[in-house]
């Protein structure tokens, strides 16, 4: 299932030197430190490596052949079919290094931040509709309360923020994950941003899915030329981040050695989704870390500085999902929770629903079921915890059951005694331990 939007809008192919907008200076580096690192002789090469029409990677070869820093290495004839080759002089090679000694940046030619905006726009989040039978569709798998995706679904719509709470282990990383495949469209990632002479590299394998083909190959014999292939084609990005999330981690990286600056996490989710799972288990309280994105949150911008502490925005243009254990009560207060537009309320499921997830997970697990195990398991075992169902129960229980099973070389199969067994693991009973 995919979103549907107004129509994302590639970025257009830059036809002149002028409209790349960025310092001749520094296009004339990259050049030089591409053909340096990349020992790359032909234009066309030298064009599908920096990602520029031949055209104007011919005028930037031109331009520095003029201030003898390139040199051709033979002369074509009429009838020649082959490319012109061209190398850099001696003097090309120094200002190579001396370039690189300034930052080792070299190959697909950044996007002046100024353009990456203008995408941005062209390709909001919020430009995203999704339909009921779009989320359903991407959350089939789960059993969810009939009102949850009457909430759901506005606040997807929306693009905006949403926070979802309630006890662990009923589905919310897996809602969220939901979110991200109903979304499901593509986007165009720079590969590299430019701000005031600064180079910052945006895309991340990690964090990107290309889309297959030759348009996202800047290698590719036969580009497609559809697109300024400064960006790649990518599906709507999706950042995950837990526990382990921490406010340094929203500041841009700068590289010493490279002298090079890695976009933060959530300038990579562009136009996708940042999902902060366990919120409250950070190092960083949560008050602490929403005061960071009061911002971004209200005037979808964010605040970036640079190593010489020159501040500076780019976009947020970012669907944040915040999924918490806690009461938002217990780790907000108002003025924070005012920023998050939408708070939705993940329970545990009603009995019903707690034996339809049970049923499926054996039936997918190929583990029968047995009615003396369920009526064994609703009456002697759930009263124990006041009755109180989590969507992760289901699939702990039979697989507790399936190892024990195999253990011990029989088919699959369910009985009290099991039951019994697999509660056990389920639960830790309160005592002293004694050293």
């Amino acid at each position: 299932m995919q979103g549907q939007t107004a129509g994302v809008v590639a970025p257009p192919i830059p036809k002149t030197l002028a409209a790349m907008k960025l310092p001749p200076v520094m296009m004339r580096d990259i050049v030089l430190k591409t053909m340096f690192r990349m020992n790359v002789e032909h234009v066309s090469e030298l064009a599908a490596t920096i990602c520029l029409p031949m055209q104007i990677t011919q005028e930037l070869v031109d331009a520095a052949r003029q201030q003898g820093l390139i040199e051709a290495t033979g002369t074509l004839h009429a009838t020649s079919a082959s490319e012109m080759g061209y190398r850099l002089s001696e003097t090309g090679k120094a200002r190579a290094l001396d370039a690189l000694s300034q930052s080792e940046y070299y190959g697909a030619m950044p996007v002046p931040l100024s353009v990456y905006r203008e995408q941005v726009a062209r390709q909001s989040i919020r430009n995203i509709r999704i339909s009921r039978s779009q989320l359903t569709g991407a959350m089939g798998h789960l059993v969810l309360p009939d009102d949850l995706l009457d909430n759901l679904g506005p606040a997807v719509g929306a693009g905006r923020s949403i926070l979802m709470y309630g006890p662990p282990g009923n589905g919310k990383s897996s809602i969220s994950n939901g979110i991200r495949d109903a979304i499901g469209d593509r986007i165009y990632v720079p590969r590299a941003i430019e701000y005031s002479g600064q180079v910052i590299t945006v895309y991340d394998p990690i964090v990107h899915t290309a889309a297959t083909g030759a348009d996202s190959d800047p290698s590719a014999l036969r580009r497609r030329t559809r697109f300024d292939t400064r960006y790649v084609h990518c599906e709507r990005p999706t950042v995950v981040t837990g526990g382990e999330l921490t406010l340094d981690m929203l500041d841009l990286v700068y590289n010493p050695t490279a002298k090079t600056y890695q976009a933060p996490l959530q300038l990579k989710a562009t136009g996708g989704i940042f999902i902060v799972d366990d919120l409250g288990r950070q190092a960083d309280p949560p008050q602490a870390l929403i005061n960071r994105w009061i911002v971004p949150l209200e005037e979808s911008r964010d605040i970036l500085a640079l190593q010489s502490g020159e501040k500076f925005t780019v976009p947020f243009d970012t669907l944040v999902i915040f999924s918490t254990n806690f009461h938002p009560n217990k780790i907000f207060d108002q003025a924070a929770l005012r920023r998050i537009f939408f708070k939705i309320k993940i329970d545990g499921p009603n009995q019903k629903d707690f034996l339809r997830i049970f049923s499926l997970v054996a039936q997918k697990r190929k583990m029968p079921l047995d009615e003396a195990s369920l009526v064994h398991l609703m009456k002697q075992k759930y009263p124990q915890i006041d009755n109180i169902y989590a969507n992760y129960q289901p699939i702990f229980l039979i697989d507790q059951m399936i190892s024990i099973c195999e253990f011990e070389g029989k088919p699959y199969h369910m009985t009290p005694e099991l039951i019994d067994r697999a509660w056990a693991n389920m639960f830790v009973a309160e005592e002293d331990i004694v050293r």
